[in-house]
């Protein structure tokens, strides 16, 4: 290259330089502004966001997808170049849909100012234009918008800023992130439109964690390849574990898998599972056939260092992804074919509860020194790190998990019509159905419910049914016209039966929807059934030597005068009669779901 040439390019690449910096000033979010001390309202997260749409109308889209309680809108950005901005141009063009989202605890705000800055340096300062190549972003910049605006210095007493923070609920003290399977709140019937829209490939929620302390600015969690398609599951280790996290770390972070130690006093025993399940966001993913990510940065790190924590890791995920969209594509694609295949197999029976891999892995934890010492104030023990001695513990793992309960997967529900609490979540969730147009006499596989105990305290505005005693019975039933039919041919089955078996924990059931099953509505009095114990005592010997062993082993049972009436008149035809937990919900074989005439069209 000539001299003079050289000297020339180097004078305007001097010369370009402060315009650069001038640029990027001038789009300096607001929480940047401040030096990370706080977080801007939602007016104010909306006018930056308008301003970047200003700026770069050809690659941002911003939307109002619902509505809160309190009627604030709620707002997604859709970014993409080539003008790939609706899941129709991005289904066309071939690209991984991947939907972050932030502010579902609306206190774990950092996702939020991440997404600011990476949207500008995606579109607007030209920092970061190659994460779109291949890839088309949807973007929920704040979740629980009324939470968000619930703002306090007093909300997350483990946290280290920001100064200001919003409240975990909604304006209906529901936890969002305990409310994907019972779509209860007005914000996870939109964010269900949203998603049944976009179809996205794969899910990341950007949360803040609570609990220890220790060296990662950032822990992360997938679900456990048992709960997932084995296409997603392939797809998540390479691309989390192998690829994502060791570009994070190279960007100068520390990255652990999520960190829930079996006891909070002493990090050395170890950690484990979680527990998550379909009411969280990783798990309703996996439900619906598709790759999730949570992320969890460090509560006791700066805000500072958790926005940055959180754009990097959402810009190494999106490397990955647009390094090779075709993997995610190709996963999807098989996860839905799996799922709709399921139930081609006679007895097909899939896992709804997990339990504990008893054989724990070796685990390297970055941590810190701590001490305990004993407290007056708790009588426990107190425990204090010491973030200025850096230790490395080698301790055990025990996230691996088991497929635990099954459920079977038949060839489809029938759910009576009258059953709107379970229609109406179909309709939420988008899961195809079809009517029968004309009464049928079918055999079905019901569910007999029995020895039903719920928890003593409220769970999210419900007291869950914790246990119930399962019996499957075949019977010949008359299912009226207009009985809802949910066939499982097809790639909604997963999550059908995590709504609809009664054996699945975060099924409507469990939620407390189905609870007047249990209530018997006809009732005998004392002196009634005092005449019906001894008569049926007396042509029924066995029954009787029953009842005796009863009063023998059970001195609660035998000291309480209505459950000895009880025991038998919840054997005798006039409470049978009633049908007391008789689970709606019902099981067709594939010759029986043959025979029944449907109507043609879906709701």
């Amino acid at each position: 290259m000539p001299r003079f040439l050289a000297t020339r390019i180097l004078f305007a690449l001097a010369a370009a330089a402060p315009l650069a910096i001038h640029a990027r000033d001038a789009w300096i979010t607001p929480a940047e502004a401040s030096a990370f001390r706080t977080t801007p309202s939602y007016a104010e997260t909306q006018a930056y966001l308008r301003r970047l749409v200003e700026a770069a109308p050809d690659i941002l889209r911003m939307a109002t997808f619902g509505s809160t309680p309190e009627g604030r809108p709620m707002t997604v950005m859709i970014a993409a170049k080539d003008g790939d901005l609706t899941p129709e141009r991005a289904r066309a063009a071939g690209k991984p849909i991947v939907l972050v989202q932030a502010g579902i605890h609306p206190g774990e705000i950092e996702g939020k100012d991440a997404g600011l800055m990476l949207l500008r340096d995606i579109a607007v300062t030209g920092t970061l234009p190659h994460l779109l190549d291949h890839v088309v972003l949807v973007y929920i910049p704040v979740y629980s918008v009324d939470g968000h605006e619930n703002s306090g210095p007093y909300f997350r007493i483990n946290q280290n800023g920001p100064e200001t923070m919003g409240f975990r609920g909604q304006s209906q003290y529901l936890n969002l992130n305990r409310d994907y399977v019972k779509a209860e709140a007005p914000e996870t019937r939109a964010w269900l439109k949203l998603w049944n829209t976009w179809h996205p490939d794969l899910l990341m929620d950007i949360h803040t964690t609570d609990g220890a302390d220790y060296q990662p600015d950032l822990t992360w969690y997938a679900e456990d390849p048992h709960k997932l398609p084995p296409s997603i599951a392939a797809w998540q280790e390479q691309a989390y574990a192998r690829e994502a996290m060791p570009r994070f770390e190279k960007l100068g972070h520390i990255a652990s898998p999520y960190l829930e130690f079996r006891d909070g006093r002493d990090i050395t025993k170890g950690i484990e599972n979680f527990g998550s399940g379909p009411r969280f966001s990783t798990g309703y993913a996996a439900i619906r056939n598709r790759a999730g990510l949570l992320i969890e940065t460090h509560m006791l790190k700066s805000y500072e260092v958790r926005v940055r924590a959180s754009y990097d890791v959402v810009r190494s995920v999106l490397e990955v992804v647009n390094r090779d969209p075709s993997a995610l594509l190709d996963a999807s694609r098989k996860a839905d074919a799996w799922a709709a295949s399921l139930s081609a197999t006679r007895g097909a029976t899939l896992p709804v509860t997990f339990k504990q891999d008893p054989t724990p892995k070796p685990f390297t934890l970055k941590g810190y020194a701590f001490t305990q010492t004993h407290s007056d104030v708790s009588n426990d023990i107190w425990v204090r790190y010491d973030t200025s001695k850096k230790k490395t513990y080698e301790i055990q793992s025990w996230n691996d998990l088991l497929p635990d309960v099954s459920a079977p997967l038949p060839a489809a529900w029938a759910i009576p019509s009258q059953w709107t609490p379970l229609i109406d979540r179909l309709d939420a969730h988008g899961i195809p159905y079809t009517r029968l147009a004309a009464a049928r006499r079918v055999t079905v596989t019901r569910d007999e419910l029995t020895q039903p105990k719920w928890a003593d305290k409220p769970f999210e505005g419900h007291h869950m049914l914790k246990d119930v005693a399962i019996a499957p019975t075949q019977e010949a039933v008359e299912l009226p016209a207009g009985t809802v039919i949910v066939r499982t041919d097809n790639v909604d089955a997963v999550l059908a039966l995590n709504l609809l078996d009664a054996r699945a924990p975060d099924s409507l059931l469990r939620w407390g929807y189905l609870d007047a099953i249990f209530e018997a509505k006809e009732y005998g009095e004392p002196r009634v059934l005092e005449a019906l114990a001894r008569t049926m005592m007396a042509k029924d010997p066995a029954l009787k030597a029953e009842f005796e062993r009863r009063l023998k082993d059970d001195p609660a049972f035998a000291g309480n005068a209505r459950a000895r009436l009880m025991f038998f008149f919840e054997r005798s035809p006039w409470y049978t009669a009633q049908k007391v937990g008789a689970y709606p919900v019902m099981r067709l074989d594939a010759a029986a779901l043959r025979s029944l005439p449907l109507q043609e069209h879906a709701p």
